[in-house]
């Protein structure tokens, strides 16, 4: 009997916690978070990684910091548990693996290069493409949980769907990148710093 108590209860807050918005509700973020975006030049962001795969009992966590520059310009520098980075830079995927450098051309690939800028336009949080996603909008207390799910049918064989929350604000405060199998990778971004100046010594391997 406590137990199915608790589960009505749990069912019910849950409930509670996320509603779908109304269509004025999404399109009042949409505005916000375009105007938003448009303003921020840089980001820099620490963050926390949550890899997430079926056969292990444990999420892999690493972190590490984010530094991006418009138009498209995004490195993720890992520190813990080892150094890694990647760097997107004019079309280029550069690896260095604890000082074993390597490189990608994404822009011939049209699948990175789709992720390319989808990981660019949710950093600023503007991917609000119907022609691009089946988007659907939710509420929880004063943040914001908005699906993407992909309409290419070969990019949907990668990525089933982009997870994004934003604060009141309209800022990106997480990213969750699902996999057609499930698995996923959860990005939490903290201390988040906009407009900050930002050399171009920073993007460099």
């Amino acid at each position: 009997m406590h137990k199915i108590l608790f589960l009505i209860l749990f069912i019910s807050v849950s409930a509670v916690a996320q509603k779908q918005m109304t269509p004025d509700e999404a399109t009042a973020l949409k505005a916000k978070v375009k105007t938003r975006a448009e303003a921020i030049t840089t980001v820099m962001s620490d963050f926390t990684q949550y890899k997430h795969l079926d056969f292990l009992s444990d999420d892999i966590v690493s972190q590490g910091q984010l530094a991006f520059k418009a138009p498209n310009l995004v490195k993720w520098q890992y520190t813990k548990p080892f150094a890694y980075s990647v760097l997107f830079k004019n079309e280029t995927l550069y690896i260095n693996d604890d000082g074993n450098k390597s490189n990608m051309d994404v822009g011939s690939n049209k699948i990175f290069k789709q992720l390319n800028q989808l990981i660019t336009a949710s950093i600023r949080g503007d991917m609000f493409d119907d022609n691009e996603f089946n988007i659907k909008y939710f509420k929880i207390n004063d943040s914001s949980l908005v699906y993407f799910l992909p309409k290419d049918e070969q990019f949907a064989k990668f990525i089933k769907a982009f997870h994004l929350s934003f604060n009141a604000n309209g800022d990106v405060t997480e990213v969750k990148m699902i996999e057609p199998s499930d698995d996923y990778t959860q990005i939490k971004f903290t201390d988040r710093v906009v407009n900050k100046t930002l050399s171009d010594a920073v993007f460099t391997q």
